[in-house]
């Protein structure tokens, strides 16, 4: 494929995001562009909205997979894009149609191209939620093509166009989801010693929450609580009976994360005392860390050394990843592909330069002919 095929499958593509397990016309365009390329070779799985392509290899010795999240996010666009989102409230602000778009232009480059070693393409759903990679992994689907070597990638908005990132060892955060209900007692402004009010409880709780990091820690056990959004209350002159919570904690140490929840639960315990309420705690997805193996880090350095293609050593990072799951089960990595957009990822303008769709077409095929 040449970069207008390319421009035009990923414009297509941002056009309808959908959530996890929600990606059925994403799945549908998936699927009528593999059939267009398919031979003999290909051979394909359905998983829920997920797809899995199996392409032969010339003389295969093992079985290499790669990884292209599905999903969009619940986003209302802010571009001016002529294939700007039409699916309201719904974009790719992560970058999930980059990534299909490159599976599918490393696909049709692979079936022309040939490679000894058999290759299976994972098109997976609900990447930003719930999680569809440690399910996907879990399925007869998935357990049957079982590759013996696993990578993918995801754009980067601060690296420029020709310049891939990793490293060895832990490159993303553990991450749970955080999502905190209190039930007090409403009741009228003007009486607050009938009442319980939880917007006071909740704002208190927020402060308390930070000092989990800040005094509960080591400090050298990185990690961060953030809560992102607070609800409570509906007038201005009533107060709250209930309030809710809704944020994330992430580590760079799997230990670490169990650590933060035992505290949080203590702390809320006292809450319920001291404040004469009611809490729960949904933890809903939680990621496991992407740590990534040395030596096909190595192989993935120099392959893009030998292609043109800028390396560059990254830093961990603190964003939260669920191929972590499928590397804890199988050896692999991941990388991170520039694509130089002055905003950032998860930001209602994300604009990525559709020049490293190419890059990452050549990039991924020359990791699949190096490992």
């Amino acid at each position: 494929m040449d970069i207008i095929e390319l421009q035009h499958i990923r414009r297509e593509l941002h056009l309808i995001p959908e959530l996890g397990f929600q990606e059925f016309k994403t799945q549908k365009y998936l699927l009528e562009k593999i059939e267009n390329i398919q031979t003999e070779r290909v051979t394909i799985k359905l998983w829920k909205t997920g797809i899995l392509v199996k392409v032969s290899g010339k003389a295969p010795t093992k079985t290499i997979g790669y990884r292209s999240d599905m999903d969009g996010l619940p986003i209302t666009e802010s571009t001016d894009f002529s294939f700007k989102s039409t699916h309201e409230g719904r974009m790719h602000a992560c970058g999930h149609d980059f990534h299909m778009t490159i599976a599918l232009g490393v696909m049709e480059k692979i079936i022309r191209q040939p490679i000894d070693d058999d290759v299976i393409f994972i098109f997976q759903p609900a990447e930003e939620g719930p999680g569809g990679a440690l399910p996907m992994l879990q399925s007869e689907e998935f357990q049957q093509w079982k590759p013996d070597v696993i990578f993918a990638l995801h754009i980067a908005p601060e690296l420029p166009v020709g310049t891939v990132s990793s490293k060895e060892g832990l490159l993303f955060a553990n991450t749970s989801e955080l999502f905190i209900d209190f039930k007090g007692l409403g009741g009228h402004a003007a009486y607050p010693h009938l009442s319980r009010d939880m917007t006071v409880t909740a704002s208190s709780f927020i402060i308390q929450l930070q000092q989990i990091v800040s005094r509960g820690l080591d400090p050298l056990s990185s990690a961060v609580i953030t809560v992102g959004k607070m609800e409570s209350g509906f007038v201005q002159n009533a107060i709250a009976e209930s309030a809710r919570l809704e944020g994330t904690i992430r580590t760079l140490n799997p230990k670490t994360i169990t650590i933060i929840k035992q505290k949080l639960e203590k702390l809320m315990r006292g809450f319920e005392i001291s404040h004469e309420c009611e809490i729960a705690v949904d933890y809903g997805s939680n990621y496991y860390q992407v740590y990534n193996q040395g030596n096909f880090v190595e192989q993935f350095r120099e392959a893009m050394m030998s292609n043109g293609v800028t390396y560059k050593e990254a830093n961990a990072a603190m964003t939260g990843e669920d191929f972590g799951d499928m590397l804890r089960e199988i050896p692999g990595f991941m990388f991170w592909l520039g694509v130089d957009s002055p905003y950032g990822l998860h930001h209602a303008k994300l604009n990525p330069k559709e020049d490293a769709l190419e890059v990452g077409v050549k990039s991924v095929f020359a990791t699949l002919k190096a490992l």
